[in-house]
């Protein structure tokens, strides 16, 4: 399939994705790497990092992996630096790493909620705030750094108020840093998927096909996104295209947003549902 793009555009260049080991992380390093960015990553299972890095080389780039939390900034930074002692400064900064699960309020640990807060909300920070020194600035149009955000940093659902909370002040932290960054050559931006195939989160949401099938054909768009189309969100956000775009939430979700909380709700009320009959049984 052609690509809006110079496929060429992005060789030579470094992009590093926290959590870019799996998901929809993993899939906008293909993105980068078939574009020829070399690409640095991190997460916390030394088995998927391997994994990735052989599954980015084999686009015929660079690339290199860490073992690191993102919920520490030492663990972090260290990884950066790692990165880029080998492939060079960063021309684009992602933050992907994300935790959740379907719970009420009332049944959520204080513990439950802050290891999503953790993960989401101070591992951007965590990301951002140490990659801030490694970044390219020289280019034109900015060193771009992107965080995956989620429509539940828009929009609130039941079950979902750690992921909720976590992922507005996501939201709210990109575009303070746009604000302060901008005129240090830095662009600040989230993107917001809508439900893409193939990925955790839709598994965990979607328990048999028929209720894939209708979360798919709820949206406007009638089906579910792809890998691919949010690494495009990504390459046209870091891209000269895109050099006077700052501060923004970009949603590539087929209008899932247009329709509030809606379908999505029923898949997390269904999801909550399963896991407690699962419960049940497990126990009986």
């Amino acid at each position: 399939m052609p690509h809006l793009f110079d496929p060429d555009y992005f060789r030579g260049k470094h992009v590093f994705i926290a959590g870019g080991t799996t998901g929809i992380n993993q899939g906008i390093g293909h993105g980068f790497a078939r574009m020829g960015a070399n690409i640095s990553t991190c997460s916390r299972k030394a088995e998927n990092v391997e994994a990735a890095i052989a599954g980015f080389k084999s686009e015929g780039v660079d690339a290199i992996g860490a073992t690191a939390d993102v919920r520490d900034y030492e663990q972090v930074a260290y990884a950066l630096k790692t990165a880029v002692q080998s492939l060079g400064p960063i021309d684009v900064l992602i933050s992907g790493a994300a935790g959740n699960f379907v719970v009420p309020a009332l049944g959520m640990s204080a513990n439950a909620f802050k290891t999503v807060m953790d993960i989401d909300l101070q591992g951007t920070f965590n990301v951002f705030r140490a990659g801030h020194e490694h970044l390219n600035t020289d280019s034109p149009s900015g060193a771009s750094c992107i965080a995956i955000s989620a429509p539940q940093g828009l929009i609130p659902y039941g079950l979902q108020s750690h992921v909720c909370a976590a992922k507005a002040g996501v939201e709210m932290l990109a575009q303070c840093l746009a604000v302060e960054w901008g005129p240090l050559n830095v662009r600040v931006n989230t993107i917001v998927p809508g439900p893409i195939a193939d990925t955790e989160g839709m598994r965990r949401l979607s328990t048999d096909e028929v209720r894939k099938k209708d979360a798919g054909m709820g949206l406007p768009i009638q089906r579910y996104g792809t890998k691919q189309e949010i690494a495009d969100a990504c390459i046209f956000l870091s891209s000269p295209a895109a050099a006077y775009i700052t501060g923004i939430s970009l949603p590539v979700d087929g209008g899932c947003l247009l329709m509030g909380a809606g379908r999505m709700q029923e898949s997390l009320n269904a999801a909550f549902e399963a896991s407690k009959q699962a419960s049940n049984q497990a126990g009986s």
